[in-house]
């Protein structure tokens, strides 16, 4: 083993370096990623402070009927004599729903970011940015997608995220979260008891088949999408007045579902209310066009665009072969010779790009501070700008205006950097013998130590992996 072994495990397969790290793991780098892939438990966010997601949608909506109400008596009661603002909301006065996601959103992104700093499992971490773009929702959407954005990552990826691949799934399509991104409450089978004209919304069943599971190149029509929509019916979740669901709640409603037996890529399935549903996302989830989908995103994610295609049939394999244990696949990643032989291809996305900073210089970035970093870079937290999620192409962020900010913000970490840290010493600390010449001699002939570290943040090897 090697130290540029070393270098490529917490960069090709992790978030970067932190002092004294690539020495630590050098004489067993493969060895540090099967550790990070035993124990499931380091994957979870256990914040005492974050609340789960039906609480959040509960609370979102008690506020929202009660600025309904407010606004319908101000309405009532006519115009309120003009009176100047005041200066700061009263203590204890009650929050406005736009607050409550705010503050929300920021101590879900605070808990986020703080383990990505500190974690030592660095690939689980990785596991889950790949599947939480995988599986992606928008919270540029409002309403619970936006205050339950972090609680949907907590609940529906992380537990799972070294077990089934069948699991996964099915806590995805089944959280109140992606329901309401893909707007599945809203669709009523035209047939049903409570739907009677009204229409199918095949959002959630389209995306299920194109991303989620077998690939735009999986061999479904679209009748398997509309079949799938109607046997999705009555997928929804608890609102205030529910007599028998929890408010924000998984909830199935027999009403809105259509009846009736519909075949799904020519499988034939009785109707078991809330069951068939089920059955055809475990159907899915053994396709073989799943296993060839997910191993090919995960081998382009972690190695590059010009993936051998030795590596995919490994991968897509050891799918098959294990029903879908994504552990299983994540170690057959690592073990594979094709994911270390690649050079580094792959621009570090700008999420990435900001933690491997803090990282490697010892920074304790405000929460507040990265998320508007990651607005600026073009890359805000758990705002993709599509259900297919971030571009995962080697140069998707090498736009020239992207390359600048990137630019701007080095400088900026470089000027905070403790003033006994010379850029020469974290440079070979971080890198060792895989720096570059080019990159060794532009860091020490920097006039300004200062300058020394922003180089070394804009150098071909902080750049890629």
């Amino acid at each position: 083993m090697s130290v540029r072994d070393a270098v490529t495990t917490l960069r090709r397969f992790g978030l970067g370096a932190r002092p004294g790290e690539v020495k630590a793991i050098s004489g067993d780098p493969r060895g540090h990623l099967r550790q990070s892939l035993r124990d499931a438990r380091n994957a979870l966010l256990e914040d005492p402070q974050l609340r789960p997601s039906h609480a959040l949608i509960e609370e979102l909506f008690v506020e929202q009927r009660q600025r309904r109400l407010a606004e319908q008596q101000k309405m009532k009661d006519g115009p309120a004599p003009q009176m100047p603002p005041p200066a700061m909301a009263a203590p204890g006065a009650p929050k406005q729903p736009a607050e409550t996601v705010r503050d929300v959103f920021v101590e879900e992104a605070s808990s986020r970011f703080q383990h990505a700093l500190h974690t030592s499992d660095g690939f689980l971490e990785r596991l889950v940015m790949f599947w939480s773009s995988h599986f992606c929702i928008s919270a540029d959407k409002g309403g619970p997608v936006r205050i339950a954005a972090g609680a949907y990552e907590r609940e529906a990826i992380r537990p799972h995220v070294l077990g089934r691949f069948r699991d996964m799934l099915l806590a995805v399509e089944m959280h109140p979260v992606m329901i309401t991104y893909l707007d599945n409450q809203q669709s009523m089978g035209p047939n049903s008891r409570g739907g009677k004209g009204k229409g199918l919304n095949e959002n959630l069943a389209r995306e299920i088949l194109e991303l989620h599971t077998l690939g735009a190149d999986g061999g479904y029509t679209q009748e398997d999408v509309t079949n799938f929509a109607r046997i999705l019916t009555g997928w929804s979740f608890g609102g205030l007045d529910s007599q028998i669901a929890e408010p924000g709640k998984f909830f199935f409603i027999p009403a809105r579902h259509e009846p009736g037996e519909w075949t799904v890529l020519g499988r034939r399935y009785k109707d078991e209310g809330q069951l068939t549903g089920q059955r055809v996302l475990e159907a899915l989830a053994r396709h073989p066009a799943t296993a060839h989908h997910i191993a090919r995103k995960l081998a382009r994610h972690f190695v590059g665009d010009k993936v051998p295609a030795s590596l995919v049939e490994r991968l897509r394999k050891t799918f098959m072969e294990t029903d879908g244990d994504l552990a299983m696949v994540a170690k057959a990643l690592v073990e594979s010779p094709e994911a270390w032989q690649a050079a580094p291809a792959k621009i570090v996305p700008p999420g990435d790009f900001l933690v491997s900073i803090s990282r490697a210089l010892s920074l304790e970035a405000k929460p507040q501070n990265l998320l508007r970093f990651g607005v600026q870079l073009g890359q805000p937290l758990w705002r993709p700008p599509s259900p297919k999620g971030w571009p995962d192409e080697d140069d998707a962020w090498t736009a020239p205006s992207a390359m600048r900010e990137r630019l701007r913000i080095a400088e900026l970490a470089a000027r905070q950097v403790d003033k006994h840290l010379d850029p020469r010493d974290v440079a070979q600390d971080l890198f060792g013998e895989a720096l570059s010449q080019d990159t060794r001699q532009a860091i020490a002939r920097a006039e300004v130590r200062e300058q020394g570290f922003a180089l070394l943040l804009m150098s071909p090897e902080f750049q890629r992996r």
